[in-house]
């Protein structure tokens, strides 16, 4: 726990997903246990970078929106990511950019107009006891959150804030280039797995040539893509450990995109893994929306993820262009 904390907000109207979310939890898969941390990294790094707070400041990972929360004192928000609609007292609040928020105003996320889950990051952070070592709230494990036992926010829960600290601000509004439009077709880097060469040579054309619809089944776990059937020669494995982002293939040739919440192990083949900014990209789509699967060599995709991890660090560095 931080030393200094203060009750920021008060939880009016829930919505029907609000969760807490730091960096992630890491080094407990052996134990079963999932990373959690924002599903959409990039737009949740960009939210406390614009709020002046460190890499890893707990923030506020809201999903359609129906959120409406009370300033208890003046505060210094930023919301980066999806577009739902928020609003501050009635007026439009500006997306990614620093904003203060006064004493009794009205915080509200209505419904999704461009994306599906924005970030709310506060000037100290969000405050909560960490469980293995993150607050990262995972609903299905009962870890993390403002509780610790990874519930979503309910009418009236009331949430802790740390210190505010400008020392690592740099700008308070993003570059017009480093916002995406969500509603456009998403091109999602893959970097070909241990079993891509078992795919028949059509389903390979077809993985990286077809357009993919992102279906309705699709959480925090994981999303699953709609098209050609995908074909593999190997029948079963042993069950090995996943990571963020993989793209297994079950027997029926659709591919499942894991995300933050996902399983620890899993036994389907894959044809590799979306890169971090990859995964966030997909965890904004809505269901019916286009996506693309397009190969990508690792040196590219650690140039691409470090040139992001400058432009939320340090302004010295030129800001991250979405592709």
């Amino acid at each position: 726990m931080k030393k200094y904390t203060v009750i920021g907000f008060c939880v009016e109207q829930a919505g029907p997903l609000a969760l807490l979310q730091d960096a992630g939890r890491f080094g407990v898969r052996r134990l079963g246990v999932t990373q959690g941390g924002p599903a959409d990294l990039y737009g949740w790094a960009w939210a406390n970078h614009l709020a002046g707070n460190p890499w890893g400041a707990p923030a506020l990972e809201v999903t359609f929106g129906g959120l409406t929360l009370v300033a208890e004192r003046e505060l210094t928000i930023a919301v980066a990511g999806a577009d739902l609609g928020a609003t501050l007292d009635g007026a439009e609040l500006p997306l990614w950019q620093r904003v203060t928020c006064k004493e009794g105003q009205r915080l509200r996320f209505t419904a999704p107009r461009n994306g599906l889950r924005a970030y709310l990051a506060v000037a100290g952070g969000f405050v909560a006891e960490p469980v293995l070592g993150s607050v990262a709230c995972v609903v299905r494990e009962g870890l993390g959150g403002f509780d610790g036992q990874g519930s979503k926010l309910a009418e009236g829960d009331r949430l802790s804030v740390g210190e505010a600290s400008f020392a690592g601000a740099s700008i308070s509004e993003a570059p017009q280039e480093a916002r995406f439009d969500y509603r456009a077709p998403a091109r999602l880097s893959l970097l070909p797995g241990a079993q891509v060469g078992e795919f028949t040579g059509q389903s390979l054309f077809q993985a990286f040539n077809a357009a993919w619809r992102v279906d309705d089944r699709a959480d925090r776990m994981g999303v699953r893509l709609t098209g050609p059937r995908l074909r593999c020669r190997i029948e079963s494995l042993i069950s090995e450990g996943i990571g963020l982002g993989a793209v297994q293939v079950p027997p029926d040739g659709q591919p499942i995109a894991l995300l933050n919440d996902r399983q620890t192990i899993g036994g389907y083949p894959r044809l590799g893994a979306l890169t971090p900014l990859a995964a966030s990209r997909l965890a904004q789509c809505l269901p019916g929306q286009e996506v693309q699967l397009v190969a990508a060599s690792r040196e590219g995709c650690l140039a691409e993820h470090r040139r992001f991890l400058a432009s939320v660090a340090t302004p010295s560095v030129s800001a991250y262009h979405p592709p």
